[in-house]
C-alpha cells in the first residue's frame, strides 16, 4: 500500500542522513500515513523529474550541496530565507492545477535554539568555518544572538572571509565560539577536521559542530582535550526537522 503523503530529502551524499530515520520513526510513533524518501542526486537539474515522478510529495528538505542552488527552482521564498540566501525546507502547494514550490530556512532556528543554552556572557565573537549554505543560516542566527561572526575558508576573500592560515593566537583569544559548518569529519571520513590552531583553545571556548555522525568528531575531540565546551549538531537537526514539519502542515491547512 502506498502512503497517502510523501516527504523527502534532496542532497548528495545521503548514505547516513538523519532526516529519513527521524521522520520514519516520527510517522510510526504518531500513526501518520506518510513516507519519507531520500533523493540522492548530485545534479539538481533532476529535481523537476523527481517532482513529476512523485505527485504525492508534500514537501522536502534540502541538504549539502544544494541549499543555495535550489533557490532557482522556487516560486516563492520566505523573506528570512531570502535574506540568508539558502533554503533547506521546501513546501509544495497546488494552485489551479499548478505545482508551486515555497522555500524556507529552518537551519537558523535549529542552530539558534541549540547553541543558545551553551553561550556564556564572555562569548561575544564567533568563527564560522566554511562558507556554504549552512554557514549562511549560522551567520544569521549568530547576529540575532548579538555575536559578531567571522567567516573562515580555505582561501581568503576580501570582505567575505579569512583563510585558515590567517588564524592567529590573537584571533582565537577574541573569537571564543567556533562553529564548523563544513562536512569535514563526517562518517566514514572521520579523520578529517578543520585546520585551526587547536593548541590555542581554552576552557573559555565553545566548539559547535554541525556534523553529528560521529557524535564526537575530531574537531570536537581536540577542543575537548583543551577543556573547551563541545556540542554536536544532533539537537539542531531535531529542532530544524520539527520546524520543517510545522511548515509543511501549515501549507496543508491552507
Amino acid at each position: 500500500m502506498t502512503a497517502k503523503n510523501a516527504y523527502g530529502l534532496i542532497g548528495y551524499p545521503l548514505s547516513h542522513s538523519f532526516s529519513r530515520r527521524y521522520f520514519t520513526d516520527f510517522f510510526e510513533k504518531e500513526s501518520i500515513d506518510a513516507v519519507y524518501l531520500n533523493f540522492e542526486i548530485s545534479d539538481l537539474a533532476r529535481l523537476p523529474q523527481i517532482l513529476d515522478e512523485h505527485p504525492n510529495l508534500v514537501g522536502f528538505n534540502v541538504t549539502i550541496p544544494h541549499k543555495q542552488a535550489v533557490l532557482a527552482f522556487l516560486d516563492e521564498i520566505d523573506p528570512l530565507a531570502k535574506e540568508i540566501g539558502a533554503v533547506n525546507t521546501v513546501r509544495i502547494e497546488w494552485k489551479e492545477g499548478k505545482r508551486q514550490l515555497h522555500g524556507f530556512n529552518t537551519d537558523w532556528t535549529g542552530f539558534r535554539n541549540s547553541i543558545q543554552p551553551h553561550l556564556k556572557p564572555s562569548h561575544h565573537k564567533a568563527l564560522v568555518l566554511g562558507t556554504g549554505g549552512a554557514s549562511k543560516a549560522v551567520v544569521a542566527a549568530l547576529k540575532g544572538l548579538s555575536l559578531v561572526p567571522l567567516l573562515v575558508s580555505r582561501e581568503a576573500k576580501e570582505g567575505i572571509c579569512i583563510a585558515y592560515a590567517d588564524l592567529t593566537p590573537e584571533i582565537l583569544k577574541t573569537y571564543t565560539v567556533i562553529i564548523n559548518t563544513t562536512p569535514l569529519g563526517t562518517f566514514p571520513k572521520t579523520e578529517g577536521c578543520p585546520e585551526i590552531p587547536y593548541q590555542e583553545l581554552t576552557p573559555d571556548h565553545l566548539l559547535y559542530d554541525l556534523v553529528y555522525n560521529p557524535p564526537l568528531t575530531r574537531f570536537l575531540a581536540q577542543g575537548e582535550e583543551m577543556g573547551a565546551t563541545v556540542v554536536n549538531g544532533l539537537k539542531m537537526l531535531e529542532l530544524q526537522a520539527i520546524a520543517a514539519w510545522e511548515i509543511w502542515q501549515e501549507g496543508r491547512k491552507g
